[in-house]
């Protein structure tokens, strides 16, 4: 498991952390699944969903993913 942070690049808040097994992000260059120890990775997101484990996808407009030692924060502007 690893830490996800997902946070909202307009306000700065905080829209969902906790530890999580897999996040599926809507890249540039398509669909990145992030698995627990995943390489150091920064990607620019799309119009698309976030899919975090079983919770319900998260709709967003755009943004930005960072996954190094074995956390992933993502910025977004949520639709």
């Amino acid at each position: 498991m690893f830490k996800l942070s997902v946070l909202d690049i307009k306000t700065a808040t905080t829209i969902f952390q906790e530890l999580v097994s897999v996040v599926i992000l809507p890249g540039d260059e398509g669909e990145l699944s992030i698995l627990d120890f995943h390489q150091p990775v920064i990607s620019c997101l799309k119009d698309g969903l976030i899919k975090i484990d079983n919770n319900p996808p998260m709709v967003i407009k755009n943004g930005i993913a960072s996954m190094q030692d074995n956390e992933l924060v993502v910025l977004v502007e949520k639709k």
